[in-house]
């Protein structure tokens, strides 16, 4: 199972982080992968002053709404790709 965790702690939710997660859970949804994803909320994970902070395989990311379908895509899939490898 990989962990998606989305800061939720006070500047990443000014900057949006409840829409990523609702991204998050579509790309989920319709990429049937609801088995594979867990969708996690976290507090702070220490990058405040960038986009939404998003830790996949305990690496941080900075995610805005308008890029968190293709980030979904490039770094959740492929990263749900090397897992099958």
């Amino acid at each position: 199972m990989t962990e998606l965790k989305i800061c939720v702690g006070s500047a990443c939710h000014l900057k949006g982080s409840t829409e990523v997660i609702d991204i998050f859970k579509k790309c989920v949804d319709s990429r049937n992968v609801s088995d594979k994803v867990e969708i996690k909320g976290a507090f702070c994970l220490g990058h405040c002053t960038e986009a939404v902070s998003v830790c996949l395989n305990d690496k941080i990311y900075s995610v805005a709404p308008e890029n968190a379908e293709t980030f979904f895509d490039k770094h959740v899939m492929d990263s749900l790709c090397e897992e099958l490898l």
